[in-house]
């Protein structure tokens, strides 16, 4: 028999999805403490707990978009992790399924180049989210505490939907390290990793829509005896 409490949770991880178009409102700063506050339970090796969090939002948040959308625009990468090998196989065919996902909510047909950049370059002014949080963690950390700051970023999502808010994780928005930490006046030691744009959805907007599937059960999990 699934508990009350199990049946909350399952709700809230059923209804965290990456969202893609916002009210333009801001969160109050009370309810940003609130949310915040219970994602540092996230676990950690050791508890140590290796995640930096910087939120930006008003006249930062409209900053970091113009910064961010410029320097993609003209092709200026600076990024502290990037991407290593390509994607093969189930993966490469999940991650091309999440895209037709999204240009199909969208109404943008496969061949439309520019109708994808167009997409694709909504990334950087954070889906129109009123604030957006940059992940970093400190230059000497490696795996095992991305692994940690991985867990924090979960737990924030799912405060956030418990909340009443939406968000989205972005690896493109560690495409301009350089300028994210110029603006918010960063030191060069803390490494940036992803972002994450949030706020209150828009719900009617079509490319809330884009609803992604998952796996069997069998596709990755193993359970021995």
């Amino acid at each position: 028999m699934t508990s009350e409490t199990a049946t909350v949770f399952s709700d809230i991880v059923t209804r965290r999805i990456s969202t893609r178009a916002y009210r333009s409102d801001p969160v109050p700063q009370s309810l940003l403490e609130e949310v915040f506050t219970v994602a540092q339970r996230a676990p950690s090796n050791c508890n140590t707990q290796p995640w930096l969090i910087h939120v930006a939002s008003g006249a930062k948040r409209d900053a970091l978009a113009a910064s961010m959308t410029k320097a993609l625009a003209e092709g200026a990468f600076s990024m502290d992790f990037p991407y290593e090998g390509v994607y093969e196989g189930v993966y490469k065919e999940r991650q091309y399924g999440a895209a037709q996902v999204l240009y199909d909510a969208v109404g943008i047909e496969r061949s439309d180049k520019a109708g994808r950049q167009v997409q694709f370059m909504k990334n950087f002014d954070f889906f129109g989210a009123p604030h957006v949080a940059f992940v970093f963690m400190h230059e000497g950390f490696g795996l095992r505490e991305a692994c940690d700051v991985g867990m924090y970023a979960q737990t924030l999502m799912l405060s956030m939907t418990a909340h009443g808010l939406a968000s989205c994780p972005q690896t493109a928005l560690s495409f301009n390290a350089d300028g994210v930490r110029e603006i918010l006046d960063i030191d060069i030691s803390q490494r940036l990793i992803f972002g994450i744009s949030f706020g209150f959805p828009e719900v009617e907007a079509p490319a809330n829509n884009a609803i992604t599937d998952r796996g069997e059960l069998s596709e990755t999990v193993t359970f021995y005896e």
